[in-house]
């Protein structure tokens, strides 16, 4: 019976261990993620129709957890995806809150009514002011085919008990921006919020509208109406924004992410004291782009480029990018001073009917993962970020968000990963090296004991005649 010496079964053993990937061998064990599917509060639309409405304490996973992704769509009563030529989904947010146990808030007219001492705003890291562009997600028609996964090691944490005021509560709150454009008479005018289409002159809280203000979202507010084509009909429908949440638990292992929404409009210019997070950052949000007819320019490199620079008041390294762009959208970018570029997100346009397919419409915007560690943001650094939209014909209510994840640690392998990575070379390339001169005398050996074991059985053979 052949044997076989436990000698071998080691070194096999180290071998197969420093071929793990670094992500096995020091990261820990993997942490289970979870996924919950929730629905928004119903709304229902007919042809022309607005819902942006604000629902809050909306069904969230709950505990110290590290939010992994949120993908969302509009669907029906049956669930089906609606598409976008039937239902724009202009945008939709989940933004955090605090609320004093005992207090209840469902709708935007509740929190008007509550005491302010009773209500904390649980925001993003910034860099707007008074509560403007403080979700922790959000996307629009770009919905369905915008990846919103966070990499390992990295999560965005919330549920920290520590961190939840005493005697409050944490709760989520989601507003959902749809316009009906079944039979408009301008659908792209409608989803770019057209104040004539919507024949409105004064925003919701019955202000006039500047005279210069041709679109936008001052025009197509909750229950306003788009112009539809004359004599068409059909029925008014019950939708959703049905949302995918997924998570992990929290634990040692998780390296938590800040979240920072930039924006094009933004009017921040350098001060003093502008490395600060202050009112300073004036985010517009929306903005119009003129036509190259409008200013005498033809079609050939008709872009509109905005760029501003940004002194950023934190630092740390950048794991995911995305931007936000309505129609007419051909990229955005992300770059250093020197213009090195850090970040890049483009959109995808639908050339179909069916859902996330839908032509004329960004049904995607592609994201940057850059490798850990590779991208390295430096408190105070002046950064630029552009934004170009197609300029062949006037477009309303456009945005330039751009979305950045960014954490303050790396994964601590990631310190030595260089250490590692060259030791562990050398030492699999002697571990290699015994194992073949090992072979090779094995070879030998069995060579030598064959050759004298025929030549003995030879022998005794010879006698024996």
């Amino acid at each position: 019976m052949a044997s076989y010496n436990p000698g071998w079964l080691v070194l096999v053993g180290i071998l197969v261990t420093l071929s793990l990937p670094y992500s096995h061998a020091f990261w820990g064990n993997e942490n289970k993620i979870h996924t919950a599917v929730f629905l928004s509060p119903k709304f229902v639309l007919g042809p022309g129709s607005v819902e942006n409405r604000f629902y809050f304490n909306v069904d969230f996973p709950k505990g110290h957890i590290a939010l992994k992704s949120f993908d969302a769509e509009v669907i029906d009563e049956t669930g089906n995806p609606v598409p976008l030529h039937e239902t724009y989904l202009h945008h939709w947010v989940v933004v955090r809150y605090y609320v004093r146990k005992g207090v209840e808030i469902s709708k935007l007219d509740d929190l008007k009514k509550v005491n302010r001492s009773d209500y904390i705003s649980g925001g993003n890291s910034g860099i707007c002011q008074n509560g403007i562009l403080s979700q922790f997600f959000g996307l629009g028609s770009e919905t369905r085919k915008t990846s919103t996964h966070i990499p390992d090691p990295y999560g965005i944490e919330v549920g920290n008990p520590a961190e939840v005021p005493s005697g409050f509560e944490e709760q989520w709150m989601l507003n959902v921006h749809a316009i009906d454009t079944r039979g408009a008479e301008d659908k792209l005018g409608c989803t770019e919020c057209r104040c004539d289409l919507y024949n409105v002159t004064d925003d919701e809280y019955g202000r006039p509208l500047r005279p210069y203000y041709k679109g936008g979202l001052l025009c197509c507010y909750d229950r306003t109406q788009c112009k539809v084509k004359h004599g068409f009909e059909a029925v008014r429908r019950t939708l959703y924004l049905r949302y995918t949440v997924k998570w992990i638990d929290m634990d040692r292992f998780v390296l938590p992410v800040k979240i920072y929404i930039f924006d094009i409009t933004d009017s921040w210019k350098r001060t003093p004291s502008s490395t600060e997070i202050n009112a300073e950052h004036k985010c517009k949000i929306e903005y119009d782009i003129e036509s190259c007819d409008a200013t005498g320019l033809g079609n050939d490199g008709c872009i509109d480029t905005k760029r501003i620079s940004l002194d950023v008041p934190f630092g740390g390294y950048l794991i995911y990018g995305v931007a936000h762009q309505h129609s007419g959208g051909t990229g955005s970018a992300l770059y250093r001073e020197d213009g090195q570029l850090m970040c890049s997100s483009l959109p995808t346009y639908g050339k179909g009917e069916e859902p996330g397919n839908e032509a004329g419409y960004i049904v995607g915007m592609t994201t940057c993962y850059p490798k850990p560690g590779t991208v390295e943001i430096s408190e105070g650094e002046t950064l630029i970020l552009e934004f170009n939209y197609s300029r062949i014909r006037h477009h309303t209510g456009v945005m330039g968000l751009f979305y950045i994840l960014v954490a303050d640690d790396l994964p601590k392998p990631m310190h030595t990963l260089r250490t590692v990575v060259q030791d562990s070379i050398m030492v699999v390339t002697v571990l290699w090296a015994a194992v073949a001169l090992i072979g090779v005398v094995a070879v030998i050996a069995l060579a030598v004991h064959y050759q004298f074991k025929r030549e003995g059985e030879d022998g005794y053979e010879a006698i024996g005649m």
